[in-house]
């Protein structure tokens, strides 16, 4: 085209990296404004090309079309997008301080004891643990050298891999459930004032952003913590159990007992928040005292019943 910044289509979807036939449906679904008609010929601008790669960004993040949609309407209403071009990018940025690193398939063999093993490398590309590096079959990404080095270990140390991925995909679950607790517990009490409408104002979306920033490194604190307290209280448990003398190893008690009994952490917790968690063992060997007893005073009550002893009391 003759003016600086214009474009025929075929050159905004070159630009853009976009296909002609997507710009016509961004058009008619209303995503992109109206192009200049000059003659037979429909004229973009430098406007049209932005808008494209901000939709490109959008999508790249998980944004439905119709959602974009949305947030554009609000900018052009003089609304403004940048606070929630800011509010997107804070919650897509990294949430660790770890960087990624690269591995060779040789690199993999000399840390897992020479053993590249096809089936275990499949798996952990389908766990995430590595990305397949585009156009190098024997280099992969590894987004947490952290997770990687903490496998390393444990494989050294015995465990199996087929073990190691077993664990790592209950434990993504679980965390993953602490996560989804933890953003519906702060959306309730933080960030409904500031996404209570759609879309959130140009401010309000900038305020959230500031306030992701502060929260973020919350919930990665707290885990810690309560991580380390449960294993200071359970390693010491499992400990003590493994040391005792009757503990596993030891003569079978008299009666055929197996020793500890696992209960239900439903349970436990109950059994927590009615005594106490320095009392649970007490009140959990109190109440099986109980239970035993009152079954011995009923099985003897049952057995007298039966043999005609029954005596009167007045």
């Amino acid at each position: 085209m003759s003016g600086a910044g214009e474009y025929r289509i075929e050159d905004l979807a070159h630009a853009s990296g976009a296909t002609v036939r997507t710009i016509r449906a961004y058009q008619d679904r209303g995503l992109l404004p109206t192009p200049e008609r000059r003659g037979r010929a429909n004229v973009y601008r430098g406007t049209h090309l932005a808008r494209l790669r901000q939709i490109a960004d959008l999508l790249d993040r998980g944004y439905t079309l119709a959602s974009i949609k949305e947030l554009l309407d609000a900018w052009d209403t003089g609304r403004g997008l940048g606070g929630v071009l800011g509010l997107v990018a804070e919650v897509h940025g990294p949430w660790t301080d770890e960087r990624a690193d690269r591995i060779t398939l040789a690199g993999l063999a000399d840390k897992f004891g020479g053993n590249a093993d096809e089936q275990a490398v499949a798996e952990a590309v389908e766990l995430g643990i590595l990305e397949p590096v585009p156009g190098r079959d024997d280099e992969f990404l590894v987004p947490s050298p952290q997770e990687l080095a903490v496998a390393v270990e444990l494989y050294a140390a015995g465990v199996p891999l087929p073990a190691i991925s077993g664990q790592l995909r209950e434990l993504r679950g679980q965390v993953e459930q602490i996560a989804g607790r933890f953003l519906e517990f702060t959306t309730e009490h933080v960030f409904a004032r500031y996404l209570g409408h759609r879309p959130p104002t140009d401010a309000d979306a900038a305020d959230a952003a500031s306030m992701v920033r502060r929260l973020r490194p919350l919930a990665q604190q707290t885990v810690d913590a309560e991580l380390a307290r449960a294993m200071r209280l359970f390693a010491t448990r499992h400990l003590e159990y493994h040391l005792a003398p009757d503990g596993p190893g030891a003569a079978a008690p008299v009666g055929g007992g197996r020793g500890p009994v696992s209960l239900p952490a439903a349970t436990i917790a109950a059994v927590q928040h009615l005594v106490g968690q320095e009392h649970v063992d007490e009140f959990v060997a109190a109440a099986t005292e109980r239970e035993v007893n009152k079954r011995t005073l009923d099985s003897l009550a049952s057995s007298t019943a039966t043999s005609g002893q029954i005596t009167q009391i007045p």
